[in-house]
């Protein structure tokens, strides 16, 4: 069972129940259980999507149709390979991570699982990586450096469609974002990522909290409008 990001007395109820609900609808997967062991092995944090959550964001890019995916985060790549495997035919991920240990580890994870083919990995800042890219994606998923959140918003519409989705993670933050004089960076970069979706009249957009292995977060979800 893994050390919750924000844990409660309740941690571990939230558990039990994420693991009931994984042995359920996205029972044991040796490609992406071989991942998060090699993560672990490779010195990397224990930041990766729960299973829940990874098959959550597999079936939003089965719903939305995407064939172009944007990650602005990959880690070791266990989200990254959860939304490969659910492309269409022709269908591609391009995932952006910072730190070259992760991102050796995570291409390792990514051939161990099979699709190399459908993953563009790019190493780098994602704010030196994002300028290199041409849109439009149907679908972005940040996760990242909170504090740049707001500065990859703005890349995220600069490259996407009347239609795309934009999907933040971590949010919550184990309630902290509500705190309107936090000197925390994360949340205050998550706070200015919020308010810019809000007021940004091209989006609509939700926010959901999250309770389970990963203690108390959430993430927000935007749609492009048309314009």
């Amino acid at each position: 069972m893994r050390t919750p990001d924000y844990p409660s007395r309740d941690s571990d109820d939230w558990a039990k129940v994420d693991s009931y609900f994984t042995d359920l609808l996205a029972p044991a997967d040796s490609a992406l259980e071989a991942s998060l062991e090699a993560n672990a092995n490779g010195g990397l944090p224990a930041y990766d999507v729960s299973p829940m959550q990874g098959k959550m964001l597999a079936l939003f890019v089965t719903m939305t149709g995407a064939k172009r995916v944007l990650e602005i985060g990959t880690l070791g790549g266990y989200s990254t390979i959860w939304m490969a495997r659910a492309l269409p035919e022709g269908g591609s991920i391009t995932t952006i991570e910072s730190v070259a240990h992760h991102a050796e580890v995570a291409r390792k994870n990514i051939a161990n699982a099979g699709v190399t083919e459908r993953v563009d990995l790019r190493v780098g800042a994602a704010l030196d990586v994002l300028p290199e890219l041409t849109g439009p994606f149907d679908l972005v998923f940040i996760d990242a450096d909170k504090p740049n959140n707001p500065s990859y918003l703005e890349w995220s519409m600069k490259l996407a469609r009347p239609g795309t989705v934009i999907i933040g993670d971590n949010v919550v933050r184990g309630g902290a974002v509500t705190d309107s004089d936090s000197r925390d960076p994360n949340v205050r970069g998550v706070r200015t990522f919020l308010e810019m979706i809000s007021e940004d009249p091209r989006l609509e957009a939700t926010a959901i909290q999250t309770v389970g292995e990963k203690g108390w977060d959430g993430f927000v979800m935007a749609v492009v409008k048309a314009r």
